[in-house]
């Protein structure tokens, strides 16, 4: 596997790139800057980018922009996008208890995109805002929580949300993930 790794920061991306070398994982490229980011996948046309959310000039969202071109422009090129924007202890704990975390910076942003076709037409103002919060790693408590709602009532949003989106009960997947993975693709 070819990788491009890009990170403002020096000393993380050298751990990166470190952790990927121990691995085994040939690394062809790497960039501080989403400029050179680009540059280096249009050459070295690596299997997969691993990208900083956050990096030069404004330190907002050119890596997630340079993420999306990538994607757009090479979608042969798998895409990671990392973020040490998230409170550390707890997206571990969240991560240790066998969720999954996104920044929600990043959700946000794939949101704001505009929608060709959209499966979720279908869904409510109220099942979209579950699935987005779905889309941060968010729990049926935490989702809640945050909703003044009991579980119960988020536990019949997500049903209608799988419902809707055609999301069968499988052993071979996990339905919670698979509706968010629709919501980011639309």
């Amino acid at each position: 596997m070819r990788v491009v790794v890009a990170d403002d920061v020096m000393l993380t991306r050298e751990g990166i790139v470190r952790l990927l070398r121990d691995a085994e994982i040939d690394v062809v490229a790497q960039a501080e800057n989403a400029d050179e980011l680009l540059r280096h996948v249009q050459l070295a046309r690596p299997d997969a980018a691993i990208v900083d959310i956050r990096m030069p000039p404004t330190h907002t969202d050119e890596g997630l922009v340079a993420a999306q071109r990538i994607r757009r422009d090479h979608p042969a090129v798998g895409v990671l996008v990392l973020s040490q924007n998230v409170e550390p202890s707890y997206a571990l704990r969240r991560i240790a208890d066998g969720e999954t975390v996104v920044d929600p910076t990043i959700v946000s942003r794939l949101l704001g995109r505009g929608r060709r076709d959209d499966p979720l037409a279908a869904l409510t103002a109220r099942e979209r805002e579950v699935l987005g919060l779905l889309a941060e790693g968010l729990s049926n408590k935490a989702i809640a929580a945050r909703l003044f709602v009991t579980e119960r009532t988020v536990e019949a949003h997500v049903k209608q949300i799988f419902l809707k989106l055609r999301l069968q009960t499988s052993p071979d997947s996990h339905r919670r993930v698979l509706a968010v993975l629709a919501y980011l693709r639309t």
